[in-house]
C-alpha cells in the first residue's frame, strides 16, 4: 500500500505541473503544438532525451537482457548515442530551419511541400500514424506491468487473479488518464515541462535503483564489490548471459541500423520545431550520448543479474516470469516499501515522458494534415484549432488503451518492429534534405516499398508473436541471418534512387526553396 500511495502522490504532482503550465498557454494552435518556438537548450535536451528513452529502454532492455544477456547493450545503446546526436545535428537543425521559415508543424507538411504533392502526404499519413501505435502500446503495456509488479500482494482478495497486485488494465487506465489530462490542458509547453521533470526523476532514481539492486544481490560492503558479486552469480549459473557468442557478427551489425529510426520519429520531429534557434541544438547534440549510457548500462546489468539473483534461497525472478515484469519484480523484492514506491515512480516517469509527446504528435498530425489542410484553415478560429487537436489526442489515447488490452507482446520485440519501419523511411528524409534529384515518384516508391516489406515480414513473424524472428537470406551456400530492418532499408534506398533517376527532376522553384545555396 505504501508503494501505491507514493506512486499516487507522484502522479498528482505531475498533474499539478501540467495544469500549472496551462496557465502560460497563449491560446493559439502554434502555442499548443509547438510552444511558440520558445524552448531553450536545457528544456530541449530533457524533452528530446525523455521522449526517446521509452519503456523500450528501461523495461524492454531489462527484460531482453534477462533472456538474451549482456549483448543487448551493444545491440542498441552503443550506437544509439552517436547516431541520435548525428540525427539531431544533420536532420534536426535543417528541419528546424525549414520549419521556422515555412511554418511547418508536422513532418507531413514538410514532405508535402518539399515534394510538391498532396498525395505523398495522404500516403505517409496512415503509415506514420500506424507505426506510432505500437510505439504507444509499448508505454501503456509497460506502465501496467510496472504498477502490477510493484503492488503484488497488496490486495490479495480484491485482485486475487493478479497475485494481489493492481491489474494491468486498471494501472494502464490510470496512467493513460494522467498523461491525457496534462497533455490536453498543457499542450507542447506542458509536455516539455513534464518531460524535463520526469527525465530528472527517472535519471536520479535510476541511479538509486541500480545501487539498491546491486547491494541487495551482492550482500558485500561497497558498490563495486556488490556489482562483482552479482556478476559472479551470473557467471556461475548462466555464463552465456555474459557474452554475445550466440549471435553472428553480421546479425549484430544489422542491429546498428535501428537507431536511425529517430530521424523519422514524428514526435521527435515536432520537438525539433519547438527550439528557440539553431544554436539551441548544441547542448542536446553533446550531452545526449552520455545520458543514453547512464540509462542503458544499469538497465542491462540489472536484467543480466536477474537471471541468477536469489533472496532467501529463492530466485527473485522466476524463469517463466510474465514478459516486461522483470525490473518491477526486482525493485519490489529488493527495496523497502518507501524506496520501492519511489523507484517505481521513477520507472513510470520514463514511460510517461515518451507517451505524452506521442499523443500530442498524433493529435497535431490529424489537426494539421487532415482538418486544416483539406477543410480550409481560414474557416477555423485559433480556439477551434486547439479543440480539434485536443479531441484527436483523446481519441488516440482511447484507441491505444483499447489495443493494450489484447494479448501482450514483448516490449523489446514490439519496439524493434516499430523502429524498423521508421528506419526504412530514414532514406526519405535524408534525401529530401541533401539530394536535389529526389522526385515525388521516388518518394512514392520508397514509402510503398517500406510499407510492403514491413507488412510482409511482420506477418511472417506472427505479427510480433515470434520475438526472435530473423530474416534468412541464402548466400554463399549458407543461410545469412539478419534483422528485418536490413532488407527493409536496402529495398527502400534502391526504390528511392532508381525511380528518382528515371523520372523528371524536381522543378527549379522547389530547388530554389530548399537548396538556395546551390542555385545562387
Amino acid at each position: 500500500m505504501t508503494q501505491l500511495a507514493i506512486i499516487g502522490v507522484y502522479l498528482a504532482l505531475l498533474l499539478g505541473l501540467g495544469l500549472f503550465s496551462s496557465r502560460l498557454f497563449r491560446g493559439t494552435g502554434e502555442d499548443y503544438m509547438l510552444a511558440s518556438h520558445s524552448i531553450g537548450p536545457f528544456l530541449l535536451l530533457m524533452s528530446l532525451f525523455g521522449t526517446t528513452m521509452t519503456a523500450f529502454a528501461l523495461v524492454g532492455s531489462t527484460g531482453e537482457a534477462f533472456r538474451e544477456g549482456i549483448g543487448v547493450y551493444g545491440l542498441m545503446a552503443s550506437s544509439s548515442g552517436i547516431v541520435h546526436s548525428l540525427c539531431f545535428l544533420l536532420i534536426g537543425v535543417k528541419i528546424w530551419s525549414f520549419g521556422y521559415k515555412h511554418g511547418y508543424t508536422t513532418q507531413i507538411q514538410f514532405f508535402r511541400d518539399r515534394l510538391g504533392s498532396n498525395g505523398i502526404g495522404l500516403l505517409l499519413f496512415p503509415i506514420i500514424v500506424g507505426l506510432v501505435i505500437p510505439y504507444l502500446l509499448i508505454g501503456v503495456i509497460a506502465s501496467g506491468a510496472v504498477i502490477n509488479g510493484a503492488t503484488i500482494g497488496t490486495f490479495p482478495e480484491t485482485f486475487a487473479a493478479t497475485r494481489g497486485g493492481v491489474p494491468h488494465w486498471l494501472a494502464a487506465l490510470v496512467i493513460c488518464s494522467v498523461v491525457l489530462i496534462y497533455v490536453f490542458f498543457g499542450g507542447m509547453r506542458g509536455t516539455a515541462w513534464a518531460n524535463t521533470f520526469q527525465t530528472s526523476v527517472f535519471m536520479i532514481l535510476g541511479v538509486v535503483t541500480f545501487v539498491v539492486i546491486a547491494n541487495g544481490i551482492g550482500g558485500q560492503d561497497g558498490l563495486w564489490a556488490n556489482m562483482q558479486a552479482a556478476t559472479a552469480k551470473v557467471a556461475q549459473a548462466h555464463p552465456d548471459r555474459l557474452t554475445r557468442s550466440e549471435m553472428s557478427k553480421f546479425m549484430f551489425t544489422t542491429y546498428l541500423l535501428i537507431p536511425l529510426s529517430v530521424g523519422m520519429f514524428p514526435h521527435v520531429f515536432q520537438h525539433w520545431l519547438t527550439a528557440r534557434s539553431a544554436q539551441t541544438f548544441k547542448l542536446p547534440v553533446i550531452v545526449h550520448p552520455l545520458f543514453i549510457m547512464l540509462v542503458w548500462a544499469p538497465c542491462v546489468m540489472v536484467g543480466v543479474w536477474a537471471t541468477s539473483a536469489t533472496l532467501n534461497g529463492q530466485l527473485i525472478v522466476p524463469p517463466d516470469v510474465r514478459p516486461n515484469t522483470e525490473l518491477p519484480l526486482m525493485v519490489a523484492k529488493l527495496a523497502g516499501p518507501v524506496l520501492g514506491g519511489l523507484l517505481s515512480a521513477g520507472i513510470l516517469a520514463a514511460i510517461m515522458s515518451s507517451l505524452d509527446s506521442q499523443f500530442l504528435c498524433i493529435g497535431s498530425i490529424f489537426t494539421n494534415d487532415i482538418v486544416l489542410h483539406y477543410w480550409d484553415k481560414k474557416r477555423f478560429s485559433e480556439k477551434q484549432i486547439v479543440m480539434w487537436a485536443r479531441l484527436f489526442v483523446v481519441a488516440i489515447v482511447a484507441v491505444t488503451y483499447g489495443l493494450s488490452l489484447f494479448e501482450p507482446r514483448s516490449v523489446f520485440a514490439m519496439g524493434i518492429w516499430c523502429f524498423s519501419g521508421y528506419t526504412g523511411l530514414f532514406p526519405l528524409v535524408f534525401a529530401a534534405l541533401y539530394w536535389k534529384r529526389l522526385t515525388v515518384a521516388g518518394a512514392y516508391a520508397c514509402v510503398l516499398t517500406v510499407a510492403g516489406m514491413w507488412l510482409w515480414l511482420f506477418a511472417e513473424s506472427g505479427f510480433g508473436a515470434n520475438a526472435n524472428y530473423t530474416f534468412q537470406l541464402p548466400a554463399f551456400g549458407q543461410q545469412l541471418e539478419m534483422m528485418p530492418v536490413l532488407p527493409i532499408t536496402v529495398a527502400s534506398v534502391v526504390a528511392l534512387v532508381a525511380v528518382s533517376l528515371v523520372t523528371s527532376p524536381p522543378p527549379d522553384e522547389t530547388l530554389r526553396r530548399f537548396f538556395p545555396e546551390s542555385q545562387s
